[in-house]
């Protein structure tokens, strides 16, 4: 294995001292550094970067942990900290805004459908505020409207994974014919064609809610993070002597 980088090294270490922390303390975590919905009383605006240090459970920690170092390690040897720094946390800042963007229209079309069939908004957001919901509302606007809707407000985000959708973006992008392996199909595949067709997977399960690779995945938070990655990378090959000016 090859040494750890500077900024790998720290990264993996914060987002260690949080798993553990999150252990320790259990749900007051969640509620103090997840990514909440900004009209959940939990969220704070400090979360669209905390967020990327929690993690759901060991497996989740685990594999993000592990695609930071494989695929970040070259990255970062490439650019140096500084960029490599700026290009993950700008990845993680645009999964957590698309994420938020499209749980924002999930709570708005079912928050619009409840208060056109009558009911005040006041008294819906008391009801959901409190962690309840009337069955009724199901009879109103359907069963994935309204658990789109529930979801959006009451399911905090957690996880690196839209940075390192961004990563893979860059990596794929920087090193399109390296060979990667799949955990269920051990048969090379370019990054070229690797990084894309996961992409579109979780795309695909975002959009019809099939969760190819399980339940409870922030999709677009993956897709957020890959298209800041794809768009930085695209800028940067553009405009590629100013890269030459960060300073490592």
């Amino acid at each position: 294995m090859s040494r750890l980088t500077e900024a790998i090294k720290h990264l993996l270490i914060i987002n260690i001292l949080f798993f553990v922390a999150t252990q320790i303390y259990g749900d007051q975590m969640y509620q103090w550094f997840s990514l909440w919905f900004p009209k959940n009383e939990n969220f704070g605006i400090w979360q669209i970067v905390t967020h990327m240090f929690m993690h759901g459970g060991f497996m989740h920690i685990a594999f993000n942990m592990y695609a930071l170092y494989a695929f970040g390690t070259p990255l970062e040897r490439m650019w140096g900290r500084n960029k490599f720094l700026f290009f993950y946390f700008s990845a993680g800042l645009g999964a957590a805004l698309l994420h938020t963007g499209v749980n924002y229209y999930y709570f708005q079309e079912g928050l619009n459908a409840i208060v056109n069939s009558g009911v005040s908004e006041s008294t819906v957001m008391e009801i959901v505020s409190s962690g309840q919901y009337n069955t009724e509302w199901y009879n109103i606007a359907g069963k994935t409207t309204i658990d789109n809707f529930l979801s959006a407000y009451h399911t905090p985000a957690v996880g690196a994974s839209g940075a390192i959708y961004g990563i893979l973006v860059a990596f794929g992008m920087s090193y399109p014919n390296s060979e990667l392996f799949l955990l269920f199909l051990p048969v090379p595949i370019k990054a070229k064609y690797f990084i894309p067709v996961l992409i579109a997977l979780d795309l695909f399960s975002g959009i019809t809610g099939y969760g190819i690779f399980g339940q409870g995945i922030a999709h677009f938070a993956h897709v957020g993070g890959a298209l800041v990655g794809f768009l930085m990378m695209w800028y940067w090959k553009k405009n590629q002597f100013n890269n030459n000016r960060w300073d490592r």
